[in-house]
């Protein structure tokens, strides 16, 4: 007998959202679509050469929906030239498809963010006939934070696709399990070195759950809100002649055909703020919570493991909700692998993201001891890994890929999306989400897998004991090596120790509220946030 996804996913009711309509097309007050097929792609590299394809499969009649917190047109997304983001783009547009997208305004490139490179995509598309917007319809200070490209047929729905996930359109996300960065890099923190190495994840989705994707791309689109209320901005927006009115999208195709064998009941979870007092995003009066709301109850019922890849782990509110799970149940374990170092090497940046991670992991280990274990990576040069994957799976039951992380900014104030399955033909267990957390295990303990014998190599790693126990002795190993001086051969695997900061007392009296304020705000109205619920 399978999982009934009742039991892990959010209903209707209980995602908190009655104006939305994601869910108009499930039956009985259920939010989550069945028969779809869903395919982890670990690694931009994988990811952006299947991209390219299905973009060069389209034609006439075909369209291709998408959203970007950062996007760069010259990206290449095979590393072949003809391969860069605006030139497939612009090529399916000129053969009759439908492109469009909603790419995040951002703010200043002084500021390490993209403002710059978002504009240039923009524009160019424009110029080539696609209609991509820059969207500033967020929060002060807040970005919209969702990675989604949809990909419909007009004669063929069963080859439909979409893609969810942490991997933006854009430079430093072509790396691949070897880990040696995209040779087409941004600007980051020294210690990463000149092509970063990226660790991420994206969900590749075939069958029904298609057409909710699609959905949250529409109603972001067809929101009457202006895209920007800063007069500047929008001065700026009508002297250069930039498109500022969003295009009717053509009428919505039915689901694509659920994928034979497909088993994968799909949730797609959401989270939008509070903007203007609940007088804009009509379809999410108020904001939606369904992020930290879905993770709320996968939490309520795992008893024995939570394994965690994500590019922060901050917010007492976040930690929380593990130190509560870890106290309810004796036996849980969480294992967590983070960036070693913050991606910015500013002190107004790193910092308060030092301190963050330090509150919630203080938070954590109070209540479940060495039951959590936090590790980083490297590569085999020895090189810091940024880990930016949102990854997260429980009891191997449940399981996620999105663009939200583990802080209280993902979960209430930035716009994300996060793609959650639970796998209806696993007995007790989820077979993708087993799957998919033997996969990341045996990269950074270096195994070599492949699909049929994943579950020989990683038997260790099958119960939560035995995968904590691999982890420590890899990571040790590893961290002795470098300690006694890297001498003979480097031994297997890329798992390092988690290292807590030291923050003085001055930086934490400057930090603590830069921290809670600009980098981790609250996005949720003030009653929730008088309660502490979500």
């Amino acid at each position: 007998m399978g999982l009934e996804p009742a039991d892990w996913l959010l209903s209707a009711e209980e995602r908190g959202n009655p104006r939305t309509t994601l869910d108009d097309g499930h039956p009985g007050g259920t939010a989550w679509s069945t028969g779809n097929l869903v395919r982890p792609l670990v690694h931009g590299a994988p990811y952006f050469a299947e991209l390219a394809a299905k973009i060069a499969a389209t034609g006439p009649g075909d369209l291709i929906y998408f959203t970007d917190w950062r996007g760069d047109p010259d990206e290449r997304l095979t590393g072949e030239d003809g391969s860069e983001v605006e030139t497939l783009l612009s090529a399916a547009d000129r053969r009759g498809v439908d492109v469009r997208g909603l790419v995040w305004r951002s703010h200043w490139d002084a500021l390490s963010f993209s403002g710059r490179e978002n504009r240039s995509l923009g524009e160019r598309l424009q110029a080539n006939g696609a209609e991509v917007l820059l969207d500033m319809r967020v929060r002060t200070g807040g970005s919209h934070h969702q990675k989604l490209v949809v990909i419909r047929h007009a004669d063929r729905p069963a080859d439909d696709v979409a893609y969810v996930g942490g991997i933006d359109l854009c430079h430093s996300r072509r790396d691949t399990a070897d880990h040696g960065g995209d040779p087409q890099p941004q600007p980051m923190a020294a210690v990463y070195g000149p092509t970063p190495a990226w660790h991420d994840a994206q969900a590749a989705i075939s069958g029904p759950g298609v057409h909710d994707v699609e959905t949250v791309f529409r109603e972001r689109w067809e929101d009457p809100t202006p895209l920007t209320r800063q007069p500047l901005r929008r001065l700026r927006d009508r002297l250069a002649g930039d498109d500022v009115s969003p295009d009717p999208l053509p009428p919505q195709a039915p689901p694509p055909p659920a994928v034979p064998g497909g088993s994968h009941a799909l949730q797609l979870l959401r989270t939008y703020p509070n903007l203007r007092h609940g007088r804009d995003h009509p379809f999410a009066r108020g904001g939606e919570r369904s992020v930290a709301r879905g993770y709320g109850k996968a939490l309520a019922r795992t008893d024995e493991l939570v394994y965690v890849e994500d590019q922060y782990l901050w917010s007492r509110e976040v930690a929380q909700a593990f130190a509560d799970a870890l106290r309810r149940s004796p036996r849980l374990r969480v294992i967590a692998v983070l960036p070693q170092r913050p991606d910015q090497s500013s002190p107004l940046s790193r910092v308060p993201q030092d301190l963050g991670r330090e509150t919630a992991v203080r938070l954590m280990t109070e209540a479940g001891g060495d039951r959590v274990s936090l590790y980083g990576l490297e590569n085999h040069a020895g090189t810091p890994v940024y880990v930016h994957a949102k990854v997260c799976v429980m009891d191997d039951c449940w399981a996620t890929i999105g663009s939200d992380n583990f802080n209280r900014r993902s979960w209430t104030h930035d716009s994300e999306l996060s793609a959650v399955v639970v796998d209806t033909e696993g007995g007790d267990h989820s077979a993708y989400a087993r799957r998919l957390r033997l996969t990341l295990a045996a990269e950074h303990l270096d195994r070599d897998v492949t699909a049929d014998s994943l579950d020989a190599v990683m038997a260790d790693c099958r119960g939560a004991d035995g995968m904590a126990d691999a982890f420590a002795a890899a990571a040790a190993r590893l961290q002795a090596w470098h300690d006694g001086g890297e001498h003979g051969t480097r031994p297997p695997g890329r798992l390092v120790p988690l290292a807590r900061p030291r923050i003085s007392r001055l930086a934490r009296t400057w930090a603590w509220p830069l921290y809670r304020t600009v980098l981790d705000p609250d996005g949720r109205p003030r009653a929730l946030r008088r309660s502490g619920q979500f």
